[in-house]
């Protein structure tokens, strides 16, 4: 059996964090992306549920949550 080993680090208050702006080109990914699962999902549910699946992980791990394709 392996041991963890943590090494606590306080975090640094005083740093404020960078405004993250919308890439125009990022959150159109993201919106094709949504398009295409719900084109798998409405042309055949059943087979295409690995592709929607895999694209639907993709999206949830890869992109941020305050870039939404929405608006």
């Amino acid at each position: 059996m392996a041991k963890v080993f943590t090494i606590p680090v306080l975090p640094k208050m005083g740093r404020r964090r960078r405004e993250s702006t919308s890439d125009s080109r990022y959150v159109e990914g993201q919106r094709l992306l949504v398009e295409a699962m719900k084109y798998l999902a409405q042309s055949d549910p059943v087979a295409n549920r690995d592709a929607v699946a895999l694209l639907s992980e993709h999206v949830r791990t890869r992109f941020r949550m305050t870039d939404s394709p929405l608006g």
